[in-house]
């Protein structure tokens, strides 16, 4: 048995038996297609019931700091559900996914890899990111900015002041009420032309418009992003049977479907 499902199932059995509740699930917004399909999927095979709450990774890390009620945390980063376990707030955490980052582009914006660090950098375009700190995604598109300095010297100083956070802070407008992907949204309505943001948003994104384009970031910018789950302390047990679910063969092939890595499915 692979050590983190090993760690799970010793804090499991350490859980004393609760009052049947639903688990509450807090979790990156990234993963919000994803886990709709995992919770369907568990909630038939167990007829237990988790109620997730969306949002940036950072910004509920700081919540269940806080106090916020949660039973579980999946962060689109390592870090803040780290923090959490160091804060001996919750158990151990461990990595179920990965992602990466793409560049989205609104129609007639050319984003070939090799052009598009040209695109970035054209102070025509209007480049936007998620914000850093509070969204993983926005930590990661400035890793890429670290990243362009060493292929073309001053490209992050021009990249850290252009770069627009449209998404992903506290402050943020809330994404459209549709349902549709805020990025574009924003693309649509001209408020970016060019979105640094995960790939599986950007494979949202062109499902519901295909005008839009987008493309890998090519390997010079490249910058990957490791997912991680941490159950809180005093969780129910169905928050460690959720938490083994999405570690599951079942669970990591939804991931894989939603255009994630799935690392356990190679265990």
């Amino acid at each position: 048995m692979p050590r983190f499902i090993a760690c799970l199932v010793a804090f499991a059995l350490m859980t004393h038996a609760a009052a049947a509740q639903s688990v509450q699930l807090y979790s990156a917004g990234s993963l919000k297609a994803a886990w709709l399909e995992t919770i369907a999927a568990f909630g038939a095979a167990t007829g237990i019931k988790v109620e997730p709450r969306f949002g940036p990774s950072g910004v509920l890390k700081n919540d269940i700091a806080g106090g916020a009620r949660a039973d579980l945390f999946t962060s689109a980063n390592m870090e803040h559900p780290q923090a959490l376990t160091a804060a001996h707030l919750s158990g151990p955490t461990v990595l179920f996914a990965r992602n990466r980052l793409c560049a989205m582009a609104r129609p007639g914006l050319d984003v070939a890899p090799a052009a598009l660090l040209d695109r970035m950098l054209d102070p025509a375009v209007k480049l936007a990111t998620s914000t850093p700190k509070a969204d993983p995604a926005g930590d990661y598109a400035w890793q890429a900015f670290r990243k362009a300095d060493t292929v073309r010297p001053g490209a992050f100083a021009q990249l850290d002041k252009k770069a627009l956070q449209l998404v992903g802070g506290p402050n943020s407008p809330p994404p459209p009420a549709d349902g549709r992907s805020a990025y574009g949204a924003l693309l649509a309505e001209g408020k970016a032309d060019l979105f640094l943001a995960y790939c599986t948003a950007a494979k949202t994104a062109l499902q519901e418009n295909p005008a839009l384009h987008a493309v890998a970031l090519p390997p010079e910018l490249a910058v990957g992003a490791d997912y991680g789950l941490t159950v809180l302390n005093a969780a129910p047990p169905d928050a460690y049977k959720f938490a083994m679910f999405i570690l599951s063969p079942d669970g990591q092939g939804i991931l894989a479907k939603a255009g994630f890595d799935a690392p356990a499915l190679s265990q």
